[in-house]
């Protein structure tokens, strides 16, 4: 038996029947020309008017995020736009335009990596410029909405060329078109002619979706939620067209059993990465938003409690004091509706939203973090006292002013990253022991998703191995499962310590043991590779990685590192190696280890990386082994 073949059997198994016979039925409509057929390139004629009211009351902001919000606008009226949260560049809106049906450009990769082409389509740009309207009453921003629209469209005929090619980036695209659209409507520029231009985008942008829903439900991560809620967006906003019914029950349906799946009982998700968590809640903020605005039914009892649990289970990772989160698997920079001042690391708007339509109640008190709440219309609930709660599967330890995170997941679906065991350590807000992030997906090696690795993650690799099987850029096999096997709470009900193991390197005869525990003014990390088995063993390398900030550093009797920041400064002792290491940007500098290219980089953003330090302590022998890192914090 091939290779291949044994990997596609193991996929099967792993991955279910379900998945891979959808997908299979998605190849067959592509090169069937059935797609093609079902998705023409023609513009819909008249497609009635919408069945939602304008949105007239406008959140009520301080002058300070008034000031920040038009800063950010005037440069897109200008003709830049902040990708991915980071620094300004060209918004081209005639990427990707083609002449061909998007099925053939489908079969024809890019050798450059799509989401650059894609994120600027996502419109994106077009809510900052609602939100400068709304605050300014300044006509200009409404009238350079409307232009770029009219850009876009003309330049991307319906089906014709890349920005039609992924039905979850034509979804997206229709329900901030859809937002756009409610908000603008007391401008001077939102004649009937330019609305109804968008009124039959979106009835274009729907009928492209559903064809290929079946690629989705191959998928069954954001790609169903994103199309599923597309499709209730357009069926809700424009009740004369044929179709309208059709779109409605069939979003509903799938965004319905798409949550219960994919969210468990815990509230982990399906994809395992705190960006894609959070743009699965927008997706269902805004779906919820059209649901009370329209009077339709209540969420299903299962569907609530899974939004519920998903809603703690990211409040349990958010920082109070400053909002970020663990760079927790794959991040691709995505945030749907940024409707609010704060930056895009910011994850306390989207949780204080949840917050109010699945929990109930409110979480931070100051208004700056409101806005998002106040346009999707959630009341601000009486106040309460409210307690953070834990993620079952990234567990979190406080420390004097910082926190730390020990990842231990027991996967149901594919993971994003091989990160068992990863630890990530916080002081004062900052991140200083990281997870590197994502950089890209879709570029030449050594930039083709190679932050995913379990070598360049705060944890341990055997031999050079993985913890999983890599099967393709994104599909991880042989997954390896974490349990929590112990832990200890002080009389604050706060823990002390947490004790976890993964059976990744079983296969090679070894347990991954992981201890996590607060001292003062730090951590102490235990690393015990145990036996897995009485057979024969045989000798292993162990290396033991941590990702730190790009700081001045120096090196103490060779096990003792050093980084100053502009803080505060953090002391790193390993012991139980034979040696240490240090990585910056691809290249060794300390040590004998052959760097890849790919170790000492961090991304805190989709296409964006910085040099950062990667420690790697290396210890040969028998098993068992034990690995102690001690961290302290000064100044």
């Amino acid at each position: 038996m091939t290779k291949i073949n044994y990997k596609l059997i193991k996929a099967l198994r792993q991955l279910g029947f379900t998945k891979l016979w959808c997908f299979a039925r998605y190849q067959v409509g592509l090169r069937s020309g059935h797609y093609r057929r079902a998705t023409p390139s023609r513009r819909e004629g008249d497609v009635g008017i919408p069945g939602l009211a304008p949105l007239e009351h406008f959140p009520q902001v301080s002058q300070e995020e008034i000031n920040s919000t038009l800063i950010v606008a005037d440069e897109i009226c200008r003709g830049r736009v902040r990708l991915f949260g980071g620094e300004p560049v060209p918004l081209i809106l005639e990427a990707g335009a083609s002449g061909e049906h998007w099925t053939v450009l489908e079969r024809t990769p890019l050798k450059e990596d799509i989401k650059l082409i894609w994120e600027p389509a996502r419109f994106g740009w077009g809510i900052t410029l609602v939100r400068a309207f709304a605050f300014s009453d300044d006509p200009n921003y409404a009238q350079a909405f409307w232009d770029k629209m009219h850009a876009f469209l003309n330049a991307h005929p319906p089906n014709t060329g890349r920005q039609w090619q992924s039905a979850q980036e034509v979804a997206m695209r229709l329900m901030t078109l859809v937002f756009c659209d409610r908000a603008l409507t007391k401008a001077p520029s939102s004649t009937r002619e330019n609305r109804q231009a968008l009124w039959s985008a979106v009835a274009e942008h729907a009928s492209r979706i559903l064809p290929t829903l079946v690629y989705a439900r191959a998928q069954n991560n954001n790609h169903l939620l994103a199309e599923a809620a597309g499709l209730f967006t357009a069926g809700i906003y424009l009740p004369a067209h044929a179709q309208a019914g059709k779109w409605r029950q069939l979003g509903w349906e799938w965004l319905n059993r798409g949550l219960q799946q994919q969210i468990t009982e815990f509230g982990s998700y399906v994809q395992n990465s705190t960006n894609y968590h959070r743009l699965m809640l927008q997706i269902v903020l805004f779906a919820d938003h059209l649901r009370r605005a329209t009077g339709h039914i209540d969420w299903p009892k299962a569907t609530f409690e899974r939004l519920a649990a998903a809603t703690r289970w990211l409040w349990a990772l958010t920082d109070p004091e400053t909002g970020w989160v663990p760079n927790l698997g794959a991040n691709d920079g995505a945030y749907l509706f940024p409707l609010t001042a704060a930056p895009q690391e910011d994850f306390r708007p989207v949780v204080e939203a949840a917050a109010r339509a699945f929990l109930g109640s409110g979480i931070y008190h100051q208004p700056e973090l409101h806005e998002m709440s106040n346009w999707f219309g959630l009341a601000l609930p009486a106040a309460s006292e409210q307690i953070q709660p834990q993620a079952i599967d990234m567990v979190r330890i406080a420390s004097g002013q910082g926190r730390a995170f020990l990842r231990a997941a027991r996967f149901t679906d594919r993971p994003s990253h091989a990160d068992q065991l990863h630890v990530d350590l916080w002081w004062r807000g900052v991140n200083i022991a990281r997870d590197p992030g994502t950089f890209h997906y879709n570029t030449p090696a050594p930039w083709d998703n190679a932050l995913q690795s379990s070598k360049v993650h705060n944890t341990i690799t055997i031999d050079g191995q993985e913890q999983m099987t890599l099967a393709g850029r994104f599909l991880w096999l042989d997954w390896a499962q974490a349990d929590v096997s112990g832990y200890e709470a002080g009389e604050d009900h706060r823990l002390k310590w947490v004790l976890a193991e993964h059976d990744g390197y079983r296969r090679l005869g070894a347990i991954h043991q992981r201890k996590l525990s607060r001292i003062e003014d730090g951590w102490l990390v235990v690393d015990n590779i145990l036996k897995s088995s009485d057979l024969e063993q045989q000798p292993h390398t162990v290396n033991l990685t941590w990702l730190l900030p790009d700081w001045d550093w120096t090196f103490e009797s060779g096990e003792i590192l050093r980084v100053k920041g502009p803080e505060f400064s953090v002391r790193l002792q390993i012991t139980g190696v034979d040696q240490v290491n240090l990585v910056r940007g691809g290249e060794t500098l300390v040590g004998t280890i052959a760097a890849q290219p790919s170790w000492g980089w961090y991304s805190p953003t989709y296409a964006e990386k910085t040099p950062a330090l990667l420690l790697i302590a290396v210890r040969s022998g028998w098993l068992p082994m034990r690995l102690t890192s001690t961290w302290q914090m000064m100044g």
